[in-house]
Order: structure tokens, then C-alpha cells, then sequence
């Protein structure tokens, strides 16, 4: 009885274990349970062959299964969803991002799937916003004042709140006077103008300048608000900052001319900053057409191969840690505007490529994509890294220019000698296609204009 037990207890180990072996999916560890299994079905009277048989078919279905009910409830689900992605695009979209509006990783990619479906995506607005991503009368996805970093639940209710009470904020001040001040600081309101929640209410149209007086603005907005809320405490009313609302002065006039525009960097980097990526345009734009010539596959659509890919994105964050044997290995995450994905560079490779690894420029890299299954993401490993000059020099096969006679002055050949010549060096061929009057022709520069 006791051998019985023993025997009984060990097989229900041996399930367990073959259990534990398909719900990690990791192949080295079924086939640990291949020769157990075949010896199990010798002991109780089974052909081995066709035990093997039957651990083929278990091993199959531990890649991927689940039972048929399963199956209809995904597919129901699966229906529904599509139903409503296509017959109410913008509303099933904003119910997405809000369901993930933590996540900076998924909103990337539903922003970009948003502009695919030519959806509208409105910035932050102190206006329009709630705290998750909403519609409004137009049909655009306006984005929620939620996934602004630096901008808490406080600041956001008290927002609402104050919108409640005066209806539309018409400039910076009356925000400012219009919200309680306990819940406003001078780092929300950065927040709020960097993420571009007061454009709508800003200065002028161009973006650039509009931020940067906007941001000049902000500590005398504050000292106003906070101005106005001692007066009203002690009962005293302020007869200038009246007669001026009902003048239509323009706010913002002192402020014209003192202030630098911010360049379209600091604008996009404003935006990363506090939405987590770029929304108004992104530094992969002006790269892309050429870049898809090295690197032809999105980052949104790249999946996993036993061969070597090449990559090609913005880096957006770097992290260097130390490994078990006192190196530095180095974790990148690269963006392309499609989506983003983490490479790796081991402690050699990392060695080697560190001095051209810099946040917020453009990378290509020849990297190993994996599955990975500790994160249920895709990862990849560094083989190769270029910046974007030695990319061209790698992998385009010359430099081309278009030249019609007729639009050349006297002096052109001088003219093209000196624009070459600072960049004569060992890099790509030059030819020169050449319309002439009666004939055209495709010329190869010489060694020396490389």
C-alpha cells in the first residue's frame, strides 16, 4: 500500500512538471519531459512509438492552444471590437488610449494608428481636455490631461472645476485667476505649456513662439492670481484688471519681443517631456524617406527572425548598467514614430559603439530581433550601430546631382568645387546628371570629390 501511494504521488509530480513544462512554452524543458513521458507509457503497457505520437501532439498544442469555447469568446470579442473600430473610429480610439494611458509604449503606437485612420489628435487643452482621452463636436480624439507627466489628479479637478464656473479661459491670466490656487504650482503650469494645453488660448499661431511667451508669462500669472485672491479675501476689488478685461487689452503685449521663440527642437522635446512622445511632428520626419532605403522595415511591424535586421529610429532613452562581471551593458529604445523598441548592447558591443550612442539622435543599427518571453515583447540584440553619416557612407551607393544647363551661371564649376570641397573625403561616389542643350549626360566625379 505504502509502494502504491509512493508510485501515485510520483506520477502526479510527473504531471505537474509536464504541466509546468507547456505553460512556460520553453522547449528545452519539454524535452527534459519527452523521455519521461516515453518511459512512463512503457510502464503501464503503451508502444513507445506511438506514446511519441501522442507527446508530439501535446508538445504542438503547448506552443499555442485553448479549448473551443475559449476560442468563441475571443472571436466574439475580436467581432465586437472591429465592429465598433469601424463604425466609431474616433470614440473607440479614445476609450484605447485611455484604457493604456500610462503607458507611454502602447500610446505611441495608437498615435500613430489614429493618424493611419487619418483621425484628428488634439494636444492637451485646458479647455477641451478631461482626464481621459474624449471626442468632441468635430469628431477628433482630444487628448487627455491624465497622461500629462507632472500634472496630478488635483491640478486636473480643479481645472474642470474652474472651467464649470466661468465657462472658456480666454489667456494665461484669467486661467490662472479662474483655478484655486493651492492646486497650481509654477512646475504644473510648465507642464501644461510644454504639452501645448494653452495654444489654443496663446498669443499667436506659430507654436514656437507662442510656448515661449507663454512660458515667459507664467510666474506673472501666478503672482497675479495669487494677487487677486488676497484681494478678494479682503473683500477689495480691483478696478484696473476690470476696465482692462472690458478693454480687450491683449495680455500678452509686454511680453512680445522679450522673449526667444523656442526652435522646433525645444517645442518637440517640450512635448516628449511631458507627454512621453512627439505629437506636433517628430525628428525621425525629416530622416525617414532616406532611412527606409538602410532600414525598410517600421519598428511597429518588425518581428522576430533567426536573422540579422536593420533598425533605425530616434533614441529616446538610455540606460547603462553594470553586468556580473564589472562591465557596462547598455539597454536603447528607439523610436520611429510607428513605435518603439528596447535593443541591447552587450558589455563588448557597448565598448565599442558608446562614444556615438546620444539621446535624441538618430541611430541605425543590424540587430537580432527575439521574442522575448520574461517582458512577452519583442527585444533585440546589437551586432552592428551607425550614426546616420556613416550610415549614408555604408549603404548608399553614390551621391546624385540634377544640373540643366540653362538654370547654371558662368561661374559653376567653381561654384560646385567649393560646396564639395569641405566634404572631400572618403565616402560615396558623385555623379553629376547633365542636361545640356542637345544632349544629356551622367558624369562620375572623381577619387578626390568622394
Amino acid at each position: 500500500r505504502d509502494a502504491q501511494e509512493s508510485r501515485g504521488l510520483g506520477d502526479v509530480y510527473k504531471r505537474q512538471m509536464l504541466r509546468r513544462a507547456m505553460g512556460k512554452k520553453k522547449p528545452e524543458e519539454m524535452a527534459k519531459q519527452r523521455e519521461t513521458f516515453r518511459e512512463g507509457a512503457i510502464s503501464i503497457d503503451v508502444d513507445g512509438d506511438l506514446a511519441m505520437k501522442i507527446f508530439d501532439l501535446v508538445e504542438k498544442f503547448a506552443g499555442y492552444g485553448f479549448n473551443k469555447s475559449h476560442s468563441a469568446a475571443y472571436a466574439v470579442v475580436s467581432y465586437q471590437t472591429l465592429w465598433l473600430k469601424t463604425h466609431y473610429p474616433a470614440p473607440f480610439m479614445a476609450a484605447v488610449l485611455t484604457s493604456d494611458m500610462q503607458n507611454t509604449d502602447k500610446i505611441v503606437i495608437f498615435v500613430e494608428e489614429c493618424r493611419e485612420m487619418g483621425l484628428e489628435l488634439v494636444l492637451p487643452d485646458v479647455n477641451q481636455s478631461d482626464f481621459g482621452f474624449t471626442v468632441n463636436d468635430s469628431g477628433a480624439v482630444v487628448y487627455g490631461l491624465g497622461a500629462v507627466k507632472g500634472v496630478g489628479e488635483g491640478p486636473i479637478e480643479a481645472i474642470m472645476k474652474g472651467r464649470e464656473s466661468v465657462g472658456q479661459f480666454t489667456d494665461i491670466f484669467h486661467f490662472c485667476k479662474s483655478i484655486d490656487k493651492s492646486k497650481l504650482n509654477k512646475r504644473v503650469m510648465e507642464a501644461l505649456v510644454r504639452c501645448g494645453a494653452f495654444d489654443a488660448i496663446g498669443p499667436c499661431d506659430d507654436i514656437g513662439e507662442s510656448r515661449a511667451l507663454l512660458f515667459g508669462c507664467i510666474e506673472d500669472a501666478l503672482k497675479a492670481a495669487d494677487q487677486n485672491a488676497k484681494n478678494a479675501a479682503a473683500g477689495m476689488i480691483d478696478m484696473f484688471g476690470e476696465v482692462e478685461e472690458e478693454a480687450n487689452i491683449d495680455p500678452y503685449l509686454d511680453y512680445q519681443g522679450k522673449v526667444r521663440d523656442w526652435t522646433p527642437k525645444q517645442q518637440l522635446n517640450g512635448e516628449k517631456e511631458t507627454l512621453g512622445l512627439f505629437v506636433t511632428g517628430h525628428p525621425f520626419d525629416e530622416y525617414e524617406r532616406e532611412v527606409r532605403r538602410m532600414a525598410r522595415t517600421k519598428i511597429a511591424n518588425v518581428q522576430a527572425s533567426k536573422s540579422n535586421q536593420k533598425l533605425a529610429g530616434i533614441v529616446v532613452s538610455l540606460r547603462v548598467m553594470k553586468t556580473k562581471r564589472g562591465g557596462n551593458m547598455a539597454i536603447l529604445t528607439l523610436d520611429d514614430r510607428s513605435g518603439r523598441i528596447d535593443v541591447r548592447l552587450f558589455s563588448e558591443t557597448y565598448d565599442k559603439f558608446r562614444e556615438k550612442i546620444l539621446v535624441d539622435h538618430l541611430l541605425v543599427v543590424e540587430a537580432e530581433v527575439k521574442h522575448d518571453s520574461y517582458n512577452d515583447s519583442l527585444g533585440a540584440n546589437v551586432v552592428n550601430l551607425w550614426s546616420i553619416t556613416e550610415a549614408r557612407n555604408q549603404f548608399c551607393s553614390g551621391l546624385s546631382i540634377n544640373l540643366d544647363h540653362q538654370k547654371l551661371k558662368a561661374h559653376f564649376v567653381r561654384e560646385l568645387n567649393e560646396t564639395l570641397a569641405p566634404f572631400q573625403q572618403d565616402g560615396t561616389q558623385v555623379w553629376v546628371n547633365y542636361q545640356g542643350q542637345t544632349a544629356k549626360a551622367k558624369l562620375s566625379l572623381g577619387a578626390d570629390f568622394k
